[in-house]
């Protein structure tokens, strides 16, 4: 179910990554062929399924459909679809608690910024406030809702803490290393800090760290094949994005590994 939702939001989420760098409504107009201005029609809108029929070329005018929509729609219902077992293994069911359905429906919103906020950063070395702000009050109202049901006030200020102290590292970072992280990261570090700590202090941790390494490794592989220099700016949102991702899926296994590693 959840990878069939997946399908339905990476189709919304191409529109999303193309309109608003560019200051445009998600809604309106309805989306239409660059090439000829034709609408698209709803049966050529079905994702994946209509780009394979139409061979990737427009009905009108043959103009060519880039690849990536497909893959961003397949690539966000494989990924939705894996939020739901994750949450399922979290759970111990199919079903889960209504804590878990909620924590569920976060955890899938978070996911479908992830994508957007990737794609956005990687196009344009940007992470729109249009797409960041919104997500302080979604993730906060639901990760609320979930502790209303669960009753785990401990998870909630641990998430507001995780949020301030995350945001607040990036915002020095920012200061002390000019142009090295810009204000987008820094806000987009608060979202990721606040459903991190909700998780736990492992998986803060681990996602925390997690950014830096594989974004650090990721440009040092980039130096050594000469695809980039020392002051090209590499996007750092997607590594964040990342990051925060290992920390939500392995985070808990690996703090707890460390832990024990130190004997506490």
């Amino acid at each position: 179910m959840s990878g069939l939702l997946g399908l339905l939001i990476g189709s919304f989420l191409n529109v999303v990554v193309h309109r608003v760098p560019a200051g445009m409504s998600v809604v309106s107009p309805p989306s239409a062929c660059p090439g000829c201005g034709h609408h698209i029609r709803h049966r050529d809108n079905v994702p994946v399924l209509s780009w394979v029929v139409l061979r990737g070329r427009c009905r009108d005018c043959a103009t060519r459909i880039s690849v990536r929509y497909p893959l961003v729609e397949a690539a966000t219902c494989v990924l939705f679809a894996l939020v739901g077992v994750l949450v399922a293994t979290r759970s111990g069911s199919v079903g889960g608690t209504v804590q878990e359905v909620v924590l569920a429906a976060a955890l899938l919103y978070l996911m479908a910024v992830s994508v957007a906020l990737a794609l956005i950063d990687l196009d344009t070395h940007t992470l729109p406030n249009r797409i960041v702000y919104p997500s302080y009050v979604v993730l906060g109202a639901l990760l609320l809702a979930a502790t209303v049901v669960s009753g785990d006030w401990g998870a909630f200020v641990r998430g507001l803490v995780g949020c301030g102290v995350l945001g607040s590292a990036y915002l020095v970072l920012a200061i002390a290393v000019p142009g090295g992280m810009g204000l987008g990261d820094v806000k987009l570090a608060g979202v990721l800090g606040l459903v991190l700590a909700y998780l736990g202090w492992g998986p803060l941790a681990v996602g925390s760290f997690s950014a830096f390494l594989l974004g650090g490794i990721f440009a040092i592989v980039l130096l050594a094949v000469r695809r980039t220099g020392r002051r090209t700016g590499i996007p750092f949102g997607p590594w964040m994005l990342v990051g925060a991702w290992t920390g939500i899926v392995l985070g808990t296994p690996i703090w707890d590994a460390y832990l024990h590693l130190l004997g506490l």
